[in-house]
């Protein structure tokens, strides 16, 4: 499995509010199109109203890679950037877990 942990900082108020409509039609694309995609949790920071964290878990980095190359993705990474002060990426190397069941 490969994963990414993400956090957002958003620019104010009102770009949180665009940004997170934004995330939602996304996540509807991601769930309706990359069965490879096992996990796409995105969480508001309690106390720090303008942070997203997002989780994300795939299959493998092939699987990773394939939803990097979707058209709703590309969308996402270009237009998220009008809404945000700051990205932190930590890439995540699986060691275990509860909850997911992958057949290699």
């Amino acid at each position: 499995m490969f994963g990414l942990m993400v956090r957002f900082t958003c620019k104010d108020e009102s770009a949180a509010a665009a940004f997170d409509a934004l995330v939602a039609r996304t996540g509807e694309l991601i769930r309706a199109n990359e069965p490879c995609t096992l996990i796409y949790a995105v969480h508001r920071v309690d106390g720090r109203p303008l942070e997203r964290i997002f989780y994300e878990l795939y299959r493998d980095k092939d699987a990773f890679e394939a939803h990097e190359s979707q058209n709703h993705v590309r969308a996402f990474l270009s237009e998220r950037e009008q809404y945000l002060s700051g990205v932190e990426v930590d890439r995540l190397d699986f060691l275990s877990g509860k909850g997911v069941d992958v057949e290699y």
